[in-house]
Formats: structure tokens, sequence, C-alpha cells
């Protein structure tokens, strides 16, 4: 059974830091592309930043760079997201998921996001 759970949410107040992860089983993601997202209530899902398995390309939303750092353990088949500075709009659930390009761009369609956990929540209080 393949699994994504993600864990480290939480409440936490504005300016604090907080680290997710994202532990992956059931088979390895060589040559996937792993992606954090999250979603505010009411609102749309929106990407916060990817990193391929093998580490060699990474992007992030402009609404997180220089706060939030992105890493992979392919060992462990564990994904992390690093979040300093914390704002609250950056309140969420975040969510890890997995997919594969097959387009000219190496960030996967959302189609093409095949594995999806199931979230965490992050709350940052003012």
């Amino acid at each position: 059974q393949v699994q994504l759970v993600e864990s480290g949410g939480g409440l936490v107040q504005a300016g604090g830091s907080l680290r997710l992860s994202c532990a992956a089983s059931g088979r390895t993601f060589t040559n996937y592309v792993m992606t954090w997202f999250r979603q505010a209530p009411g609102k749309e899902r929106e990407f916060v930043a990817a990193i391929t398995w093998g580490g060699g390309n990474r992007q992030y939303a402009d609404s997180v760079k220089g706060r939030f750092t992105i890493s992979r353990d392919n060992a462990k088949n564990t994904l992390s997201l690093q979040m300093n500075s914390l704002k609250p709009e950056d309140t969420g659930v975040y969510y890890c998921a997995a997919g594969r390009s097959f387009g000219s761009n190496w960030l996967p369609r959302d189609h093409e996001y095949g594995y999806w956990g199931r979230g965490t929540q992050v709350t940052v209080s003012s």
C-alpha cells in the first residue's frame, strides 16, 4: 500500500517555526517530484514548494521564498518542509504529494500527482 503521511503541524505564534514531515511508504519515489501544497479555509489549494527526488531541482512559491526550505531524505523516504518566520497567512492544511511530469516542465501538472497525503493542520496566530 502506497502511503504519504504528513506530520509536524500545530499551532504556532507569528514569527515562529515549524518543521513538517511527509513519510512515504509502500514504494520508493525515485524519479518523482515531491511537492508541498496548502489550502486555507474557503480557498483553493496552492503550491508551496517542490523538489525532485534526486534534489537537483527545487522551486518555491513567491510567498514563501526565503522562509521555507524543502528537503528530502532519500534513504528514509521522507520529505520535509522547514517553515520559519511564519505568518498568519501561512495558516492552512498542508499536503504532500508525489508526481511525475510528462511535459516539458519538470513540475508535474495537477493531474500528474498520483499520490497525496491526508494533510496536517498548520495554524499561525497573530
